[in-house]
């Protein structure tokens, strides 16, 4: 049996057998990997609390007939201690953990945009954005916003989604794609105004700096349309979503 090395981020993870658990970790180069990490329910486990989600840490798996053996883990970040105590940064984190395992979808495929992505969200929860703090709700969308685009479902924030009528339109629909124009908008579109379409590129872009100022009634708004587009095009609900208390999200008014 093969031994290799690599980094990556717990996403979640499942009880086996009296002792041990499956851990399914996002990597750096083998993509999403699923393993056994061997005795680590148990008070003397050498894996300690390095194999809970949202830890960032350094592997050395060996290689199995059906699961890869976790034989060697050392902490690079355990992200989770920067927001364990608040409800709304640690139910983002399942949110963004969740959404990763579903885009992610084959095992043993690299995909590292998606690694060094949900690795930055993380540290954004974590830390705080390259521009300062920012609410919960806001890096969270960002991220959805990007992970998906990275999978292949960009939401059409300019030209109209259905025509390709050029430039801003004034419609959003999930289903459609994106922003539409008033001429295609298909019932149930939610008209959108330019401010919220341009709050919706900062995100789509991470620039941070061009979401200081943007209120907290905005960034609800914008975040609806985001969560509708998800669920219609991933074809269904995020659990961990249903948790996100989004109405409680500070303002910055």
């Amino acid at each position: 049996m093969g031994v290799y090395n690599d980094q990556g981020v717990v996403l979640r993870t499942h009880r086996l057998g009296e002792a041990d658990r499956i851990i399914t970790i996002l990597t750096r180069q083998h993509g999403k990997l699923r393993g056994v990490a061997k005795g680590v329910r148990r008070t003397s486990s050498k894996f300690g609390a390095r194999l809970e989600p949202f830890a960032r840490v350094d592997l050395q798996v060996t290689e199995g007939r059906t699961l890869d053996i976790f034989t060697s883990v050392v902490s690079i970040d355990l992200f989770g201690k920067g927001f364990m105590g608040d409800y709304q940064l640690y139910t983002a984190a399942e949110v963004m953990v969740e959404v990763a395992d579903i885009l992610v979808a084959e095992e043993q495929t690299p995909a590292l945009r998606h690694y060094l992505l949900l690795t930055g969200a993380l540290r954004a929860l974590s830390e705080g954005t390259s521009d300062g703090p920012r609410p919960a709700l806001m890096i969270l969308d960002s991220y959805l916003l990007r992970a998906t685009a990275l999978a292949g479902y960009a939401a059409q924030l300019t030209d109209c989604a259905i025509c390709g009528a050029p430039g801003l339109q004034g419609f959003f629909h999930p289903a459609s794609g994106g922003m539409v124009c008033a001429r295609c908008r298909p019932p149930g579109s939610v008209a959108v105004s330019p401010a919220t379409v341009a709050y919706l590129w900062a995100l789509s872009d991470g620039d941070w700096p061009s979401t200081r100022e943007v209120g907290g009634a905005r960034v609800r708004e914008a975040s609806g349309l985001i969560h509708a587009f998800l669920n219609w095009h991933l074809g269904r609900a995020i659990r961990s979503l249903s948790y996100f208390e989004r109405d409680d999200s500070p303002t910055m008014e």
